[in-house]
């Protein structure tokens, strides 16, 4: 089925701009009425980056330190996106000295200078309501020193910009981009003078929104974890932004954050940083645990499917699955195909994950990112479990979906003998092959090792023809599959036990060891790990089982358990690389 495409980009790039112009030629804003606090954490590090002119923004590194940064030619949509949204204000805020503040004014008062008549970059309903975020919560930060004249200019582009939000905040994308409006129009409703006519709409429009985008399980179709993050961030600003205006939220608004809060510690590893599945990627550090705080919920871990992901943890190893169909539709954009893939983290060591988003490197490595070999699973060669559309323009971008997805995921939990695990399955290959994989997963409950089980059966008759059918294409060869299992980086992999074994050395000093049972061949091969952070893919390894399904059933079991004289607590202090500018 084709993906439900929004409304034309050109039509609403139209509306933005024509709206845009008329909010510039607005006077609505003088002053304050109230001021938030800052939420936001900012990078020291990054902003000190900053101030030596190295920008980088999207994967993107530019050294230009005699450069306004409105004159830095962008090297792609998502280096303007980041740009133009302000988070970067967070940094500077963070450096909070004379030299940071003189930047931040410049930067501010340059982008006034060449958008604030409403033309050019960064006026959509999602940029300007992060933008207003940061704008008002480090006003006091940047306001200092300011005269007369550009604390009147400062405010008239803040008055402005609400008053364009007001008015468009609906053209926003259903999710992340509307929350970040509508959120922008809150704050700028209760801190700044004339625009509090617009609030009470907005509040209700974030109520609708609680319940149209957030589900039962506390999670929201494009089943990101980064994501939720985002939109979790962005209901307890506004929470609290209305709780210090003496105004309640309203209760969609608040059951929206009491959902949230378990998935958000379901998708926690045990080193706190969150799993990277459908474009997601780890978290800034202290992000999530900051949100946690702010919300004051204090239910534990979603026991069940989160966002429709499983959450195995015993001692200090924690295990997440993906088990539940992919998104859909225009929710697909960033989605992958990685239906029971998981990803494994031991103590504050991440050790089997998945490559990860590649979108700001480009878009093969955003495509290559989003297969199934690219995720820690089963994989039939040449396949994945979901397919990419053609491409398509939603929002006036480009951009692919997935299609032939997965229609039934069936997942239960087991407990065995000093384990936990789940068993589930998905019909991603039935249509192509007749086959479905079926995955089990155990974790003992010293948190010492992770067993698993994977198998490609044809169940039904239908399914037994269409396997003869495919075995035949083969001139009854077999039909080839690879079981993955993608390394973090800092995971050192050498084979071992004559080619039976693979061992994993952790800079914590854990040792862990991968072997198997049944017919494949054991190899350990070049991966990538794809993350936010790094101006380009990271080089890793990826254990391989290979084989090849010759009957209407075949398994290969495996194993990944620490090694018998690693001991069970261990001190580990190394931090690890954490570089802000990596090469």
């Amino acid at each position: 089925m084709a993906p439900q495409i929004g409304s034309s980009g050109l039509s609403t790039r139209f509306s933005n701009r024509w709206h845009a112009r008329r909010a510039a030629k607005a006077r609505p804003a003088a002053g304050f009425v109230s001021q938030p606090e800052p939420r936001t954490i900012g990078s020291f590090a990054r902003g000190r980056q900053l101030l030596a002119g190295n920008f980088l923004f999207a994967g993107h590194l530019v050294n230009a330190p005699d450069y306004m940064l409105w004159d830095i030619p962008p090297p792609n949509p998502a280096f303007i996106e980041e740009t133009q949204g302000f988070a970067w204000l967070d940094d500077l805020a963070s450096v909070g000295d004379t030299e940071a503040r003189d930047r931040a004014q410049e930067w501010v008062f340059g982008w006034i200078d060449a958008y604030g008549n409403g033309r050019g970059e960064g006026w959509t309903p999602d940029l300007t309501g992060r933008r207003l975020i940061r704008w008002i919560s480090h006003a006091l930060f940047l306001m200092r020193g300011m005269s007369s004249d550009q604390s009147q200019r400062f405010f008239r582009s803040l008055g402005q910009q609400t008053l364009f939000l007001a008015r468009r905040w609906r053209g926003a994308t259903p999710g992340l981009p509307r929350f970040e409006a509508l959120t922008g129009l809150i704050y700028a409703g209760f801190s700044l003078t004339g625009v509090n006519v617009h609030v009470e709409a907005a509040i209700q429009a974030l109520a609708r929104e609680c319940t149209d985008q957030i589900d039962d399980q506390g999670g929201i179709p494009t089943r990101n974890p980064e994501e939720l993050l985002e939109v979790f961030t962005l209901l307890n600003w506004a929470a609290l932004t209305l709780r210090e205006s003496d105004r309640e939220p309203e209760p969609a608004h608040i059951e929206a954050i009491n959902r949230i809060a378990p998935t958000l510690r379901a998708l926690r590893h045990a080193d706190g940083g969150l799993a990277r599945f459908h474009g997601g990627g780890r978290g800034l550090d202290g992000r999530l645990d900051h949100a946690l705080a702010n919300s004051g919920v204090r239910a534990g871990v979603n026991e069940d499917l989160a966002m429709g992901y499983a959450r195995l943890s015993a001692g200090r190893t924690s295990v997440i699955v993906d088990g539940a169909p992919p998104p859909v539709g225009n929710a697909s954009a960033n989605g992958h195909a990685s239906t029971l893939a998981f990803e494994l983290t031991s103590g504050r060591r991440p050790v089997i994950v998945n490559c990860g988003s590649g979108v700001q490197f480009g878009p093969e490595w955003h495509k290559a990112g989003r297969a199934t070999p690219s995720h820690s699973v089963l994989g039939v060669t040449g396949m994945s479990s979901s397919r990419l559309s053609q491409p398509q323009v939603l929002d006036g971008i480009e951009r692919t979906f997935l299609v032939q997805t997965p229609k039934q995921v069936p997942l239960e939990r087991v407990v065995g003998v000093g384990t936990n695990g789940i068993v589930a399955a998905h019909d991603g290959y039935v249509a192509t092959h007749g086959l479905t994989h079926m995955r089990k997963v155990e974790l003992s409950v010293s948190g010492r090792e992770l067993s698993g089980e994977d198998t490609l059966a044809a169940v039904s008759d239908a399914d037994q023809e269409a396997f003869d059918t495919a075995l035949d294409a083969t001139s009854l060869q077999g039909v080839p599959f690879t079981v993955r299992f993608h390394l973090h980086p800092e995971v050192d992999a050498t084979v071992d036990l004559g080619g039976t074994a693979i061992s994993l050395a952790l800079r914590s000093g854990e040792i862990w060891v991968f072997r198997f049972e049944g017919r494949g061949e054991l190899m350990l091969q070049s991966s990538i790990y794809l993350e936010k952070s790094r101006l380009k893919p990271r080089k890793t390894k990826q254990v391989v089982l290979s084989g090849v399904a010759m009957d209407y059933a075949t398994r290969i079991r495996w194993t990944l358990a620490k090694a018998q004289d690693t001991p069970t607590v261990l001190r580990d202090l190394e931090t690890g690389d954490r570089a802000e500018l990596p090469s």
